[in-house]
């Protein structure tokens, strides 16, 4: 069963690539959706700890919000991912394995994601007009998640949760700078969110491998 679900979330994920750069639309808006929501039901089927079927669960909410693409609508997503990524601290600093001294003996990862912290609380903030300070509470939390998976050791399943947290510290990085940075006719807005949606669920299915 795991399996089959595991290939309907991927499936998911697949179809709704070609319409990532398309407008909001019920069949775009369920494919999104699913392609995580699949993932939260395969971590609640397979005994996972609950913080991560929670954070898969609002990530899935926070993909069903953005998918209307309004103003409105990505203030609730931003708080969505929020939820989402505070369930995942919560993940990776509770598990049995999980040890904060590990965070420093790991001090390029970590002073890189102080300074990317330090430049996108420059740059975002002043840009993002009405959606300044969700986007400024937004950024320690993301960042937050990225620190705190620095505590689990690399090995076994745990190996791909530090490449799974960094893939979606990529992908928020990418799309924050499509919506506030990239001017409307911007060539390379023709792709990123195609990057942006691989780097994503990617991000999701790894955080689900490690932790199952």
């Amino acid at each position: 069963m795991t399996n089959a679900l595991f290939l309907i979330a991927t499936a998911c994920a697949l179809a709704y690539l070609p319409l990532t750069s398309r407008g909001a639309g019920a069949v775009r808006s369920i494919l999104k959706t699913l392609s995580v929501a699949v993932l939260a039901v395969i971590a609640a089927q397979s005994g996972a700890p609950f913080l991560l079927i929670l954070a898969l669960a609002f990530c899935a909410l926070g993909d069903a919000l953005l998918s209307r693409e309004s103003d409105a609508t990505f203030m609730a997503g931003i708080g969505a991912f929020a939820t989402g990524h505070l369930a995942y601290i919560g993940l990776f600093l509770s598990h049995p394995a999980s040890n904060a001294a590990l965070i420093l003996e790991k001090p390029g990862y970590f002073w890189s994601l102080i300074l990317l912290g330090i430049v996108v609380v420059t740059l975002l903030p002043p840009r993002a007009g009405d959606l300044k300070w969700p986007v400024l509470g937004y950024i320690p939390i993301i960042l937050g998640m990225g620190i705190t998976v620095l505590a689990l050791p690399e090995t076994g399943a745990l190996r791909w949760a530090l490449p799974a947290a960094l893939s979606f510290i990529a992908s928020d990085l990418i799309l924050a700078t499509e919506k506030f940075l990239l001017p409307a006719d911007h060539p390379s807005r023709r792709f990123t969110s195609y990057l942006v949606w691989v780097l994503y669920w990617g991000a999701q299915a790894g955080l689900l491998i490690a932790f199952l």
